[in-house]
C-alpha cells in the first residue's frame, strides 16, 4: 500500500510529470545530434595516397595525393600536411581548395623526403574549414616502403593488377632500404606535376592504358622522360599505339603487324648476359648474378606473339629472336623509350619463371644489389652528407664567421685563471678574501659582455640574400623546357620572418637537407609553405645572426637561352655555341668523350664557333677530383659550431658547380659515396652515352624573378646553364 501511494503522489505532482516527460525529448535530441554528426561525416570522404603506391624515395620529391568527395554543404577547405615523425618538424605544407556540394577533387601536393627509414617518415594530413576546424583527417600516415637515395624504383600502369611488374629482390646481404621497388599507379591519381615523378627511375606503361591519361598527365610524363626518365612501353595491340598520337610519336618503331615467334631462347640468354640493361654500364665490375639463371622449358616451348613493324633510324634493337625485334629503344632528350614488342602481360611471358629477373634487367638494377658476398660497402655508399651542404658552402653569407677552436680554448683558459688563481692572489694582497662574493659576479658579467662583443664582431651584419641557379635546358621543339634548382641563402641580423615566392609554372620549396649523416632532416628553421596551384608562397623564420639555406625546384617553358651543336671532323670537334642571353657567358666548359674542355667566354647575343682537338682537354674524372675533393670537408665544416680554418667555404663557384654535375666520378675516385644528390643532378650517366654536355656560367644574373619578397642590403645571384646534345654518330643498322 505504501508503494502505491508514493507512485500516485509522484504522478500527481505537476513538476514531476514535466521532468518525466522531458526524458524522451532529451534522448530524442541526443539521437538527432548523433545522426546529424554521422551524416556530416558520411557526406565528406577524405583519402590520402602517399608516394608511389606507398613507396617513398630518400632525397626526392614525391606526391601526396589527397582525394576529397563532398556531398555535404559547400565550403572552402585547407589541406595541411604536418610532419609528426622524427624529421621535418618545422616544414608544414598547405593548400586551399573550393569544395562545392557534390564534387570530387584530387590534389597533388609535392613533399620532399629526407629519410630512408619508415619509422621516421610520418605525416598528419588534415582537412580544415574556413574557421580552422578539422573536418577530416588522416593521422600518422606513413609509407609502406622507404628506400635510400639511388635505389631503383619502377612505376607502372599495367593493363591488369596481375600484370604488375615484380622486380627480383636482392640478396640478404643487401639492406632493405636499397632493395628495388615497383609501384602500381592508378590513372586517376597519376601526378600531373613533373617534379613529383622524378623519384622514379623508370615507368612501365601498357599501351592499352595510354589513352586514359589526361593531357596534363601526358605533359608531365614527357617532361620527366625528357629530363632522363626511362619509359618502358608494353605493346598490347597495334591500335593502342597508332590511336594515341603522343605515344606513336615517341615510339622507337612504327608498328603495323602481328606475328608469331615459335622459338625465343634469346630472351633467357639476354638475361644471363648480365645486368647492363638497356643502357647502364656496370661501373663496379660486379660479377653477373644471373649467369647461372635456370631455364624455363615451358616458356621456351610456347610460341610468342610479337608486334612487328619498321624500326626507326634513330632507334636501336636491343634484342631479337629469329631476326624479329623483341626490344627496341631510342633516346628522347636525356631519357629514352623502350618498346616491349611482346607483351609481358600475356602468355607465355606472364607465367615465365624468370620474369622478375627480366624486370630487374629492364629497370637496370645495379648488380651489387644481388651480390651474395658481404655488401656492407655498397650499403654504406648509399648514405652521406647531402649535396645541399656544398651549395651552402658556396653562397652562405661571408658576414658569418666562426670562432676558431684555439681561440675558444684560450678564452676558457683566461676565464679559469681570472676566477681562480688571479682572484685569490689579488684578494689575498688586499686582505679582503670575502670580497670574492662581489668579484666573482663581476667576472661573470665582464666575460659575458666580452663573449657578446666577440659574437657581435664575428656574426653581426646586414640582411643578405644570395641565389645560385642550376638550370637544365631541355629541347622541346623550337622552345626550351627549363628544369631549375634555385639554392637561396638568407642572413638575418635579427629574429625575423620573411616571405618567399616563386611563380614559375611548377615550383616547390624546402629547407636544406643535411643527409643521412646529419640525421636525415632539414637543417632550417620553421617554414610554412602554401601551395598556390602549382607554385608556392612561403614564410620562413631566421634566427638572429644566422645564415639559412633553402631550395626551390621548378619547371618553366621559355625561349632557348643557349644552344649548341657539335660535329666530328677527323681529329677535331667543331662546336658552335649560340648565346641568346643579353649577358656574356663568362666561363664555358664542354664535356665530351670523357674529357672537359675550356671554351672561355661567349659574347652576349652572338654565336661562336670553336675547332677543338680531340687530344686536348683534361680528363673529366681528374677535373672533378681537383675541384671537388674538398666538398666533404666543406660540408662537414658547415655543421661544426666552431671554425675549421676556412674549410666551410667554397670560393670557386663556377668550377665547383661543374664538378657537382658529375659527382659520381668523385665517389668512384674516393671509393665511396659521400654526397647524396637528388634525381637528375648528376650528369655522369648522360656523359657516358655518347652525349656532349655544355656548362655555361652567367655571372650576376638569374633566370627567374627574385624569390625574396623583402628588401635586402646585400645580394648576389649566379646561374649555371647545363645543356646536352648527342654526338653525330651513325644510327645502328638491323
Amino acid at each position: 500500500m505504501f508503494n502505491i501511494m508514493v507512485r500516485t503522489r509522484m504522478f500527481d505532482n505537476p513538476p514531476a510529470r514535466r521532468r518525466a516527460g522531458a526524458h524522451p525529448i532529451r534522448w530524442l535530441g541526443i539521437l538527432l545530434i548523433i545522426f546529424l554528426t554521422l551524416s556530416a561525416r558520411a557526406a565528406l570522404q577524405f583519402d590520402v595516397f602517399l608516394g608511389y603506391e606507398g613507396v617513398v624515395p630518400e632525397a626526392s620529391w614525391f606526391p601526396v595525393v589527397c582525394e576529397v568527395k563532398n556531398d555535404g554543404p559547400s565550403f572552402t577547405g585547407t589541406i595541411e600536411i604536418v610532419p609528426s615523425g622524427n624529421i621535418n618538424q618545422d616544414q608544414n605544407r598547405s593548400v586551399t581548395v573550393e569544395l562545392p556540394t557534390g564534387t570530387l577533387k584530387r590534389l597533388v601536393i609535392p613533399v620532399f623526403s629526407t629519410t630512408r627509414y619508415v619509422n621516421q617518415a610520418v605525416w598528419d594530413v588534415r582537412l580544415l574549414d574556413q574557421r580552422g576546424k578539422v573536418q577530416a583527417q588522416q593521422t600518422s600516415v606513413r609509407s609502406k616502403k622507404q628506400v635510400a637515395a639511388g635505389t631503383t624504383i619502377m612505376g607502372a600502369l599495367p593493363r591488369t593488377a596481375s600484370g604488375m611488374p615484380i622486380i627480383r629482390q636482392g640478396s640478404s646481404a643487401s639492406t632493405l632500404e636499397i632493395q628495388p621497388a615497383s609501384a602500381r599507379l592508378q590513372t586517376s591519381i597519376l601526378p600531373d606535376n613533373p617534379l613529383t615523378l622524378e623519384g622514379m627511375d623508370c615507368f612501365y606503361l601498357n599501351s592499352e592504358k595510354a589513352i586514359e591519361l589526361t593531357v596534363n598527365q601526358v605533359d608531365a610524363l614527357l617532361a620527366w622522360l625528357n629530363l632522363g626518365g626511362h619509359l618502358i612501353v608494353g605493346v598490347e595491340q597495334i591500335a593502342d599505339v597508332n590511336g594515341t598520337p603522343w605515344l606513336k610519336k615517341i615510339m622507337p618503331c612504327d608498328v603495323s603487324d602481328m606475328k608469331t615467334v615459335p622459338s625465343h631462347a634469346e630472351l633467357q640468354d639476354w638475361i644471363r648476359a648480365g645486368l647492363g640493361g638497356v643502357q647502364r654500364k656496370n661501373r663496379n665490375n660486379t660479377s653477373n648474378p644471373f649467369s647461372d639463371l635456370a631455364g624455363d622449358r615451358t616458356f621456351e616451348a610456347a610460341p610468342l606473339q610479337v608486334v612487328s613493324g619498321k624500326v626507326r633510324n634513330t632507334s636501336e634493337v636491343v634484342l631479337s629472336a629469329e631476326s624479329t625485334p623483341l626490344i627496341v629503344t631510342s633516346h628522347q632528350g636525356r631519357g629514352r623509350v623502350t618498346a616491349l614488342l611482346a607483351s609481358p602481360e600475356r602468355e607465355p611471358m606472364r607465367s615465365w619463371k624468370n620474369l622478375p629477373a627480366f624486370w630487374a634487367k629492364m629497370a637496370e638494377v645495379p648488380a651489387n644489389v644481388y651480390a651474395t658476398e658481404n655488401n656492407n660497402n655498397y650499403n654504406y655508399s648509399h648514405g652521406g652528407w647531402s649535396v645541399d651542404g656544398v651549395f651552402g658552402a658556396m653562397i652562405d653569407s661571408k658576414q658569418v664567421r666562426k670562432l676558431p677552436v684555439g681561440w675558444l680554448l684560450v678564452l676558457l683558459l683566461v676565464y679559469l685563471l681570472v676566477i681562480g688563481p688571479l682572484d685569490q692572489i689579488w684578494l689575498k694582497r688586499l686582505k679582503r678574501p670575502m670580497l670574492t662574493w662581489i668579484t666573482f659576479p663581476c667576472y661573470v658579467v665582464l666575460f659575458s659582455l666580452l663573449i657578446y662583443f666577440i659574437g657581435y664582431k664575428l656574426r653581426a651584419g646586414e640582411t643578405e640574400w644570395n641565389e645560385l641557379h642550376l638550370v637544365d635546358v631541355l629541347m622541346n621543339g623550337k622552345q626550351a623546357e627549363l628544369r631549375g634548382r634555385t639554392y637561396a641563402s638568407i642572413y638575418s641580423p635579427v629574429n625575423a620572418k620573411y616571405k618567399i615566392e616563386n611563380q614559375q609554372h611548377f615550383s616547390t620549396f624546402r629547407g636544406e637537407y643535411v643527409g643521412s649523416w646529419g640525421g636525415g632532416s632539414h637543417d632550417s628553421e620553421q617554414a610554412d609553405i602554401v601551395q598556390n596551384g602549382d607554385n608556392f608562397l612561403a614564410e620562413i623564420f631566421v634566427p638572429v645572426w644566422t645564415s639559412q639555406l633553402y631550395v626551390s625546384d621548378w619547371w618553366q617553358s621559355a625561349a632557348l637561352p643557349i644552344n649548341f651543336t657539335i660535329t666530328s671532323e677527323g681529329n677535331d670537334w667543331v662546336v658552335t655555341v649560340e648565346n641568346h642571353l643579353d649577358q656574356p657567358l663568362t666561363e664555358v666548359h664542354l664535356v665530351v668523350s670523357g674529357k672537359i674542355l675550356d671554351l672561355k667566354e661567349i659574347p652576349a647575343e652572338k654565336p661562336k664557333t670553336f675547332r677543338l682537338s680531340k687530344n686536348d682537354g683534361m680528363g673529366l674524372k681528374d677535373f672533378v677530383w681537383q675541384h671537388g675533393s674538398g666538398f666533404q670537408s666543406a660540408v662537414g665544416g658547415r655543421h661544426q659550431a666552431f671554425g675549421m680554418g676556412g674549410q666551410s667555404q667554397i670560393n670557386d663557384l663556377p668550377n665547383s658547380c661543374v664538378a657537382i654535375s658529375f659527382l659520381s666520378y668523385l665517389a668512384q675516385t674516393q671509393g665511396q659515396r659521400e654526397l647524396v644528390t637528388p634525381p637528375g643532378m648528376d650528369l655522369s650517366p648522360v656523359a657516358e652515352h655518347d652525349n656532349a654536355i655544355l656548362l655555361a656560367w652567367e655571372s650576376d644574373s638569374a633566370p627567374i624573378k627574385p624569390m625574396n619578397q623583402f628588401p635586402t642590403r646585400r645580394s648576389h645571384k649566379n646561374t649555371l646553364w647545363r645543356m646536352t646534345a648527342p654526338l653525330n654518330s651513325q644510327p645502328s643498322s638491323l
